[in-house]
């Protein structure tokens, strides 16, 4: 029996199964053409669905074989296009790119540039993040918000002491807005407690001898003063290099042989020899101590003994071993490490980790010397001071 006009466009609805006569499995389409129809139930209206089509597949089981297969295989190919663009899928995406460090023209890995140092990840842990050594992304931009609100020197509040020891406003201050990149809650990262370790018994006493010997004669000359308020070595300046309140940059350049890093703050120079010549004899002993430097991999280790006891870096005594590590994390962070080995002083080793970004700023000269007034103050407050009591 032929389809009705309109079946033809949508495939004969007659309640019989497939005929027995192949002719009449048959059916001309819209432009005359024969098509291959197949029964389904009057019950249902073909909708053109899904649904349908398989209902309709499953009820005429002599095309079947071959459509199951060719569907078969398109869901396949469909479901490989899906998981290749999935989105976050390593499939659907280029391989990422492996950072090559590159190398100065003879051939040492390159860590040259100026880098900023500023942060406002503390040295230590705070007691309130005791037990956190990571902050999440959220914690991290309330951390900083927090931290850059109480440090602003251009608050009004509280009392008039505290106004006076924000004299300098917050234009001259330039110690960062931001934790390092990795999150760290501290500056140390071993021991694991983000802690400095306890002193010994003996650098606790050391140090209160050292307190003791210039007690009442802190402003007798200005040899009695702190070797940063003398324009000497200044805070953060290294060895080793650490975050201070402003002139945070530092400037590393390379040579055959050697590498210098110019530090912003007292803008001093360390030239550090690659070479393998031993360190000074013992009995030379320098502020800053006797640098030596070697390659290990794309990692530059320095090493600073010869240290003198006047520049004691927190209470270490003149026998401290420092290892610094210098590595390219990529193209635009360095990799800053530094372990303190002092027994004299502290209980176990200890190390801090800085990730440090590239700077975009000029290192600019700092002229301490010539704008010390507060020395000149200082001393001659204490001449005032001393002629006003002999008087009496």
């Amino acid at each position: 029996m032929p389809c009705p006009a309109v079946s033809q466009e949508r495939g004969c609805r007659s309640k019989k199964r497939r005929s027995e006569n192949p002719a009449a499995n048959y059916a001309n389409d819209a432009n005359g053409a024969q098509t291959k129809f197949f029964d389904a139930p009057r019950s249902r209206p073909w909708r053109n669905s899904w649904l349908d089509f398989w209902h309709i597949m499953l009820l005429n089981e002599g095309g079947f074989s071959m459509t199951y297969r060719f569907l078969v295989s398109m869901c396949c190919l469909a479901a490989v296009i899906a998981i290749v663009w999935l989105p976050g899928s390593s499939l659907g995406q280029a391989p990422a790119k492996t950072w090559t460090p590159p190398h100065t023209p003879d051939g040492q890995p390159e860590i040259q540039g100026t880098w900023s140092f500023a942060t406002i990840t503390p040295l230590e842990r705070p007691a309130d993040l005791a037990g956190k050594e990571f902050f999440t992304e959220k914690e991290a931009a309330e951390y900083e918000k927090d931290v850059v609100l109480r440090n602003n020197k251009d608050r009004r509040d509280g009392s008039a002491e505290a106004d006076v020891g924000r004299a300098y406003n917050d234009f001259w201050w330039d110690s960062g807005t931001k934790v390092v990149k990795t999150r760290r809650t501290s500056l140390v990262i071993d021991p694991p407690d983000g802690r400095i370790p306890p002193l010994t018994p003996a650098a606790r006493e050391r140090q209160a001898e050292r307190a003791a010997q210039n007690r009442g004669h802190e402003f007798d000359g200005p040899e009695n003063r702190p070797l940063p308020e003398r324009c000497l070595v200044m805070q953060g300046s290294g060895p080793p290099i650490l975050p201070t309140a402003y002139n945070n940059n530092t400037q590393i350049v390379q040579g055959p042989g050697y590498v210098a890093i110019l530090v912003e703050m007292g803008h001093e120079t360390r030239v550090i020899p690659l070479d393998d010549r031993p360190h000074l004899p013992k009995d030379v002993r320098l502020w800053k101590g006797d640098s030596r430097g070697h390659w290990e991999g794309d990692t530059l280790v320095v090493e600073t003994t010869n240290f003198t006891n006047k520049s004691a870096f927190r209470g270490t005594s003149e026998n401290m071993r420092l290892i610094e590590r210098f590595r390219r994390m990529d193209a635009n962070t360095l990799l800053y490490q530094f372990t303190v080995e002092d027994p004299a002083t502290f209980a176990k080793p200890w190390t801090v980790e800085i990730p440090v970004p590239k700077s975009e700023g000029r290192i600019f000269e700092y002229a301490c010397h010539e704008g010390n007034y507060g020395m000149f103050g200082a001393l001659a407050g204490a001449r005032a001071e001393e002629k006003k009591k002999s008087s009496k």
